[in-house]
């Protein structure tokens, strides 16, 4: 009888703790309904952009960020479109292009042709999950909501991959692309590859449109360095590169954080005027469009020494223009050269990762906040 009531006992604790483990479940629920701050496509057919209320946004071609369910305005093909929201109203600010080395020999995801029509530009597609997928000109994925922090059920990330064809030199990476609430003036870009991959040497994120906003100054640790004092003998239509800067040249947190920031030197009225001669007019969508100077970075949680971090640039005296040899087709970029690529290299590994920031603040100021909310 003794036995009896002790498995009685337990049976009424083990329905009791059961119970409330299901409350909780349903509280849990219905306090941590999953935020209106994201910008997600209705369904897998819709438009292929996403990202977070006043902050970052990007999208997959054939869509662009600015023309949001209009086809083929938004750019060259293999490339991430990047931009920001900001009070309703979405702007195209940069292109994220992969870059993978493999025995020494560079590709270029916009330039590369597909393996589909032979034209320049490798296809990109999305998916809520990492298994491969296979290309659609449509969403496929809303993005996954989830909490990766534990002990702050508040906050909340939207992921998705990002897939894309292979390389001519055999490479195969793919990307995981992932926003905060708690950060969302920044894109995590995690790097993978395929098993039927050849073996990467590097395998670059570049943000590759740096002369739209007239990106000339590069902070580094003790000095900022300018485009037209670096390049100032280029007046060609080529891009060109110089030296690039080591880690310890660059500005740290003072948790190990390396940052590499790119801005302006012109003011908000500089950057919206725009010549009237007839090639300015044909060039037009170079004209800044947002409606505040914006900072570019590059963030890296503290990396491994053996890994060779580094920050390496390229700029242009004018408009990139298709890739004509005809000189009267590219326009002078107003004010001097700027920087068009700006990216933090380091040898590849699997799951390699780095943050891609645009943020209104100027450097001092993000990294002050950055500071004050990580130490």
């Amino acid at each position: 009888m003794q036995h009896f009531y002790k498995l009685k006992w337990f049976f009424r604790s083990y329905a009791i703790v059961v119970l409330l483990l299901f409350s909780n479940t349903a509280i849990y629920g219905q306090n941590h309904e999953i935020s209106n701050q994201w910008i997600r496509p209705e369904s897998a057919e819709d438009a292929a952009l996403w990202g977070i209320r006043n902050g970052i946004v990007f999208a997959l071609w054939p869509y662009g960020i600015e023309t949001e369910k209009s086809r083929y305005g938004g750019g060259p093909r293999g490339l991430v479109r990047m931009g920001f929201e900001r009070d309703g109203k979405k702007y195209l600010l940069n292109f994220l292009a992969i870059e993978p080395i493999v025995k020494g020999k560079i590709e270029f995801s916009e330039i590369s042709p597909s393996m589909v029509d032979g034209k320049w530009g490798k296809l990109m597609w999305a998916s809520d999950e990492e298994a491969s997928t296979s290309f659609s000109p449509m969403a496929n994925s809303r993005g996954v909501i989830s909490r990766p922090d534990p002990k702050n059920p508040a906050i909340e990330e939207l992921s998705v991959y990002v897939f894309l064809e292979k390389f001519i030199s055999g490479a195969h990476p793919y990307l995981r692309l992932s926003i905060r609430n708690d950060r969302p003036e920044e894109i995590c870009v995690e790097v993978f590859n395929r098993e039927d991959s050849e073996l990467m040497d590097f395998c670059n994120i570049t943000a590759t449109m740096g002369n739209y906003s007239r990106l000339r100054q590069i902070h580094l640790k003790n000095k900022i360095i300018d485009a037209r004092k670096l390049y100032t003998d280029y007046k060609g239509i080529d891009f060109v590169e110089k030296e690039s800067y080591a880690a310890d040249a660059l500005i740290q947190s003072k948790g190990g954080d390396y940052f590499a920031f790119a801005t302006t030197n012109e003011s908000l009225e500089e950057l919206m005027d725009w010549p009237t001669d007839s090639l300015a007019e044909r060039r037009r969508s170079w004209r800044y469009r947002p409606s505040v100077k914006l900072t570019q970075y590059w963030r890296k949680e503290n990396p491994n020494p053996k890994n060779n971090l580094h920050l390496r640039v390229n700029g242009r005296y004018r408009y990139w223009s298709g890739g004509s040899r005809d000189e009267s087709l590219y326009m002078e970029i107003p004010g001097g050269a700027s920087f068009e690529n700006f990216e933090l290299q380091e040898k590849y590994h699997q799951g390699q990762k780095l943050y891609y920031g645009i943020s209104k603040d100027m450097p001092a100021q993000i990294l002050d906040n950055f500071n004050a909310k990580h130490h």
